[in-house]
């Protein structure tokens, strides 16, 4: 008797290597592979623009790995899927559970949906080391303090081994599929801005693999020192490929702890795994209170005097401020879909707190611009550098970004993405305003010609902002 065929809906999941609904998908039978592009419940949501670039290129690999038999649709799943049911005698649906709000919504309409017409659905986790509802307090209530957090999924431990399992060979279903049919979902912009992306980062599965190859051959032996220095390569790059599924967390975290374990330098291992809990962190807070995407997490923040000015956020954006480190990390942003998570905390101290811009304001910008844009850690991280949002950055810790400069030595760095600065030597890249002008002649550097002056003023911003916040603790006490 021939096997009763199944739906594999992926989705954050793009791997065939450790991916439990995959496997028991395949186990059950021949396999419909199938990615719905979900733009109608997703909103205001969609995809950025460098998002979509690494979807693009995902979904190429996978589709690669599965013959060219992947299905790939653009629509509203509670539609597609029973359609998809109907069509190909499909009784049994399978898919990887994912935790931003309106996934989950959706998720779980569909289904009720299809297990009311006799459909049976089968969910599994192949995102989260720690699912939101795994890891909660005594008392059953979320954290909102990651040291505990932390502590606790320590203490109960990380299940790998039902998790992990070899790559999945599954039988397909034969589809009559067009040859054009990733072209037709329209993910890749007119405006080829992406086109040094695949100089840093190459999607898919294969892709992960390297890169986790090359941080634990290379960077992990550094990795809690020069994790903060922008100019050296001390930090995995594995953010894209985790995001978009096409590596395991578990496997990560597996083959992370081994590796410190077998060259002794478990301290770099470890603190590399307690990053990756950072995530789940990130997750469970998204999950418990899903109005952070929008709201402060502190309400007492609601009255702050944010100060809406483009210029001021289009010379952020563009890296034109006149201070180089800020200036650097958002060329780098915009030239590889990336950035330095040290610098990521500068650029953004920089925007709320010198410059009094909403963090949301920041927030969009990186959704669409960076390829590892993650609603939850976006999200959960403006919240904590702007000191609105939970086990957040004290709002009077603002980084300078000039002695952030100095301390994590970004020279190199700086050149690399403020190039109009190359030539200036180390002791004035930080600060090319401060100076002397035969040193900029020297090095070509033409103030407000080739090289903007600050667009504001540390010191007088960094009061600025300490006023305002004193102001509002003041109207929040009265």
């Amino acid at each position: 008797m021939t096997a009763q065929p199944s739906l594999m809906w992926f989705r954050q999941d793009l791997r065939l290597r450790d991916n439990p609904a995959l496997t028991a998908a395949a186990t059950s039978g021949p396999i419909l592979p199938v990615y719905i592009l979900d733009d109608t419940n997703s909103a205001p949501w969609q995809l950025g623009a460098a998002s979509r670039w690494w979807l693009h290129h995902s979904l190429s690999a996978l589709d690669k790995q599965l013959e060219n038999r992947l299905m790939v649709l653009q629509g509203d799943p509670l539609e597609i899927i029973p359609a998809l049911a109907a069509k190909f005698g499909i009784k049994k649906i399978f898919w990887n559970r994912c935790y931003e709000p309106w996934r989950s919504k959706r998720d779980i309409r569909l289904k009720r949906a299809l297990t009311e017409t006799g459909l049976s659905v089968t969910s599994s986790n192949a995102s989260l080391l720690v699912e939101p509802w795994l890891n909660l307090k005594d008392d059953g209530t979320p954290y909102k303090v990651f040291t505990p957090f932390y502590r606790r999924a320590m203490s109960k431990g990380i299940d790998l081994a039902s998790v992990l399992s070899a790559a999945s060979n599954p039988e397909l279903i034969p589809a009559d599929l067009p040859a054009d049919k990733l072209d037709a979902l329209g993910l890749l912009s007119e405006v080829n801005w992406y086109s040094s992306f695949f100089e840093s980062f190459t999607p898919g599965e294969a892709g992960a693999d390297k890169k986790l190859a090359r941080f634990l051959e290379n960077g992990i032996s550094n990795y809690k020192q020069g994790r903060d220095f922008p100019g050296l390569e001390s930090v995995s790059r594995l953010s894209p490929h985790i995001h978009f599924g096409e590596i395991a967390p578990h496997r990560i975290y597996k083959e992370s702890l081994e590796l410190g374990e077998l060259r002794g330098i478990e301290s770099e291992s470890d603190h590399f795994g307690r990053e990756l809990i950072w995530r789940e962190f990130s997750y469970s807070l998204l999950h418990y209170f899903p109005s952070l995407t929008e709201s402060n997490m502190n309400r007492s923040f609601d009255g702050f005097p944010w100060q809406r000015d483009e210029p001021l956020l289009r010379a952020w954006q563009t890296g034109q401020t006149g201070y180089p480190l800020v200036d650097a990390g958002m060329r780098q942003l915009w030239q590889t879909g990336y950035m330095h998570n040290r610098v990521r905390m500068v650029v953004g101290s920089f925007l709320v707190k010198n410059l009094l811009q909403d963090w949301r304001e920041g927030a969009r910008w990186f959704w669409d611009c960076l390829l590892d844009a993650d609603l939850a850690n976006n999200t959960v991280s403006w919240q904590w550098v702007a000191g609105c949002g939970a086990d957040a950055a004290p709002y009077f810790r603002i980084f300078n970004p000039i002695s952030q400069s100095e301390k994590f030595k970004t020279a190199r760095y700086i050149r690399q993405f403020v190039p109009e600065l190359a030539q200036l030597d180390d002791k004035h890249i930080y600060e090319p305003d401060a100076a002397p002008e035969s040193k900029l002649t020297a090095a070509d550097v033409k103030l407000d010609e080739n090289y903007p002056r600050p667009i504001v003023d540390l010191k007088t911003s960094r009061e600025k902002a300490l006023g305002a916040y004193q102001q509002l603790k003041a109207r929040n006490r009265a």
